[in-house]
Order: structure tokens, then C-alpha cells, then sequence
């Protein structure tokens, strides 16, 4: 005896299946789990021959039809009681696998290369030999750096109420003074940088990513018009969520945004995926520090980085930089905070990674795990939705997220009807500030932390989704 999913799959693969040629040997007692795999070959094959035409070139009636098979492809999904997340880009367990010789790394020598014992107090700027490992990844000296907990996003909190409160160049400085103090904010961006401005009644002002970065005509003009903007947040490599890489020509002006901005206005250079490329020939970034050196500009830049994504998500290191007046006075104001960080932590990273070229081959071991899951997200995208004007995508070298933009208005539609099979996306308007995406377009994907076989089925189950919502504001218009 059948059950209703099975009856609701066969029925909507069964043209699928005929086409090939295994209907016979999956219609009875059928391992539900594989039958739910041969269905989704199946549909792939269906939805690849049904939608290789552009949504505007068809008619009422073509769409209609469309949308019928959609619907029952849909409601075929819904019985499988789904339960995939794409929500969050975080390391799967073979990559953190990847670092379990951090536990047990020391084997009782507690003892620093200048023979400080780390399991005591002090150090607030970290080892010696650690701010020299992660000064590589900045690409920045490193008596210019500081190591801290876990966590850069800590670092950057600090790092911004700071300068809100007590002032990067003494309390006259404070950013608190005057009402209101704004920041820029490049979108689709990173939402953890605006929960940040949120939380301490920072306004926040949209900045166009472009594929060359942020929109440096935009930036230029506002600095220079409004001296009540004080900062400028960028993740300038595999940025969060649009995967570019910001071209030498923006870094240089972002580098030079100090001479023409307000007294005491930053940029908090979040340089997270540093050195997280899928690809040996990723884009490079310039040195923001070079440019800054050649503008003297170097008090306008603070710079992070951490270990998150490259060791323990939860258990790693955090790192950043700025110029020698910054530093001491940051240093000043996190010496209230703490008698130092977890040099234990440290050092169990230093003998770890031990140099630049073990830290290379760790990353390319993290990009072979997660290279295939990037591609399978790429690859059904542009096999089901190339050319059908239901949705762009960006195609990253590196970093840990995709962003796909919807038809306007589709956003929070496409995630409702997502959620409603049980796959889990972003939040539509996540990537902007206020959660407020003005197009309601943009999508961000996380393909890292699930298996590659729930990659494969939560893409083709989005897919899907795009298109129905696609078919039916198209249909709706057309009334």
C-alpha cells in the first residue's frame, strides 16, 4: 500500500521517472529517503527541459501551466517534512575537524618563546609570536596588532563604543558629543555590523555595493556633506554577502576618505575572510595600510580578523590593528576590561599553525571541503534559473556566502515559501540595514555547514520556490 507522500511524489515525478526509465523499480516498497533522492534527479531533468525560457516570453496560458506543475512539485516537498538550513555561515564538522590537534596542542609546555608562562596574568596585546601569525593575515607589521578573546565582533564593539563614549583622542573626541552620529553601511551587507550600530543608537545610512566594492561616488559625497557620519564598515575580501573583492582603486579611496571626512571618522576594515579562498586564483586585496602610509591616514583605520573560520568557530583567536596612537589609547581603555586574554589559546594556535605556509595548506584543506558545496549551489542555479529573468546570483572565489537577488518585491516571499517545506534561509532583509531590503530582492545563501546531499536537496527545494513566487507576481501583474 502506498502512502499520500509516496502517491503525491510519483504522481508528480511520474513523467520524470518515465523519462528515466526507473518508475517500475522505485513505485513499491521504496526506501522513502532514496525515493525522495531519484525524484529529485528526476525533477532536475523535468524543470530543466519546462524552464529554459525567458519569464517575459510567455504567454498568460504558458505560465499558468508552469505554475500548475510548480504547485504540485511544491506540495511534493511539503510531505517530505524537510529539515535544511541554510541560514548561517558556519564551518561544518569536517572543517573544525580539521583543528582537533588544538586539543591537547601544548602537552604541559605553558611557556611562550620569551619564557612567559601563559597560564598567568598580563599581556594585554598578546604573544609575541602570536601578533606576528596573525599579522601575516592583515598584511600588517606586528607591533601594530593586538590578540584578543574568540571573537573579532567583540573587538569591534569595543572598538566602536569607544569611540562613542569615551573618545578615540580623549572625552572632547567622544562621538556621544553631538547627536546624531551615523555610520555607513554597505548593502547587502553584514548583519551583525548594523545589529552593532542599532544597539548603541547609531544611525545608519545605505551604501550600493557595487562589484567593485562599495559605491565610492555615494561614499565621498556624503562624507564630505555630513561631518555627523563617523564611520564606514567594510568586509573588503569574499564580502559578506556578495563574495567581491573590493578593487584596488576603491581600497585606495577608502584609504583616503580621512582627508575629507569629519575629525575622528573611521573605517572598520572587517577583513574576516582574509585568507578563505575556494580558488587559487581568487582576486588579491591591496593593502589598505600601504595606501593609508601614503595619505597619512593611518589613525582613520582600525583593522579585524579572527580565527573563527579557520580553527574552533567558538574556541579561536581574534585579532586587529591601527596605528600607534590608536592602539595605545584602545589599550588604555580595554586595561578596565581585563588584565589580559586567554594566552593559552594563543599559544596552542601559534605551535598549531606554526607559520604562514602551514596556515596556507590548513586554509586549502578548508577549501576542499567547501569548494563542492559552493559549486553544487552554482551549478543547479545556473542549470534551473540561467536566463529566465527570475533571479541573479554572484559567483564568488572565496568567503562562505552566495547572494541571490529575487525579482523586486520576491524576497520575503521566496523565504516564506522556503520555510513552509522546511528549509530555513536568511531572513530576507537581513543584509540591510534596519532588516529593511528596499527591493525586498536580496537573499543570502550559506552553503558550508550542511552536508553536501542537504545542499543539494535545499538549492533544488529553493529553486523551486524562486520560481513559483516568480510565476504567480507574474501572473498577479497580468490582471
Amino acid at each position: 500500500m502506498l502512502t499520500n507522500a509516496r502517491q503525491s511524489l510519483l504522481y508528480v515525478g511520474g513523467r520524470a521517472f518515465f523519462k528515466l526509465g526507473i518508475f517500475g523499480a522505485y513505485c513499491f516498497n521504496a526506501d522513502p529517503v532514496i525515493l525522495a533522492r531519484k525524484i529529485s534527479i528526476a525533477l532536475r531533468a523535468v524543470l530543466h527541459e519546462d524552464f529554459t525560457v525567458h519569464i517575459d516570453q510567455l504567454s498568460a496560458a504558458e505560465l499558468a501551466i508552469k505554475l500548475e506543475t510548480l504547485q504540485q512539485q511544491y506540495n511534493a516537498l511539503q510531505d517530505l517534512n524537510l529539515a535544511l538550513d541554510l541560514t548561517r555561515g558556519k564551518p561544518c564538522t569536517e572543517q573544525v575537524a580539521l583543528s582537533d590537534a588544538l586539543d591537547g596542542m601544548l602537552k604541559g609546555n605553558y611557556l611562550a618563546a620569551n619564557g612567559t608562562d601563559v597560564r598567568n596574568y598580563g599581556g594585554l596585546e598578546g604573544l609575541p609570536e602570536a601578533r606576528a601569525l596573525f599579522a601575516h593575515v592583515l598584511q600588517i607589521p606586528s607591533e601594530e596588532t593586538l590578540i584578543g578573546g574568540n571573537s573579532s565582533l567583540t573587538l569591534m564593539y569595543n572598538t566602536i563604543d569607544f569611540a562613542l563614549t569615551e573618545g578615540l583622542s580623549g572625552s572632547a573626541s567622544a562621538w556621544g558629543n553631538s547627536d546624531p552620529v551615523k555610520f555607513l553601511c554597505p548593502a547587502p551587507g553584514y548583519d551583525r555590523h548594523f545589529a552593532i550600530c542599532e544597539h548603541l543608537g547609531i544611525e545608519m545610512i545605505t551604501v550600493p555595493m557595487l562589484d567593485t566594492g562599495p559605491d565610492m561616488d555615494v561614499i565621498e559625497t556624503l562624507v564630505k556633506e555630513d561631518h555627523a557620519i563617523k564611520g564606514l564598515w567594510c568586509v573588503p575580501r569574499f564580502s559578506n554577502p556578495t563574495g567581491c573583492v573590493y578593487s584596488e582603486d576603491t581600497v585606495e579611496r577608502i584609504a583616503r576618505l580621512g582627508l575629507a571626512a569629519s575629525d575622528q571618522f573611521i573605517v572598520m576594515w572587517d577583513n574576516a575572510y582574509a585568507i578563505h579562498t575556494l580558488y587559487d586564483d581568487a582576486p588579491r586585496l591591496a593593502s589598505i595600510r600601504d595606501f593609508c602610509q601614503q595619505h597619512g591616514t593611518m589613525d582613520n583605520v582600525f583593522q579585524f580578523g579572527s580565527t573563527s573560520k579557520i580553527t574552533f568557530a567558538g574556541a579561536g583567536v581574534s585579532f586587529m590593528a591601527s596605528s600607534d596612537k590608536n592602539m595605545a589609547a584602545l589599550k588604555r581603555h580595554l586595561a578596565f576590561q581585563t588584565i589580559g586574554p586567554d594566552k593559552v589559546n594563543q599559544l596552542r594556535h601559534v605551535r598549531f599553525l606554526a607559520n604562514p605556509e602551514n596556515l596556507a595548506n590548513h586554509m586549502a584543506a578548508h577549501a576542499a571541503i567547501i569548494r563542492p558545496r559552493f559549486e553544487c549551489v552554482l551549478a543547479t542555479l545556473a542549470r534551473e534559473l540561467a536566463d529566465q529573468g527570475m533571479g541573479v546570483w554572484s559567483t564568488p572565489r572565496g568567503g562562505y556566502f552566495i547572494s541571490f537577488n529575487t525579482l523586486p518585491g520576491l524576497a520575503r516571499k521566496v523565504v516564506k515559501l522556503a520555510d513552509s517545506i522546511g528549509v530555513k534561509l536568511t531572513p530576507a532583509g537581513a543584509t540591510f540595514p534596519y532588516g529593511k531590503d528596499p527591493q525586498d530582492s536580496n537573499i543570502r545563501l550559506s552553503p558550508t555547514f550542511p552536508s553536501l546531499e542537504d545542499v543539494k536537496a535545499a538549492i533544488e527545494a529553493f529553486v523551486i520556490c524562486v520560481k513559483l513566487a516568480s510565476i504567480q507576481d507574474r501572473l498577479q501583474r497580468a490582471k
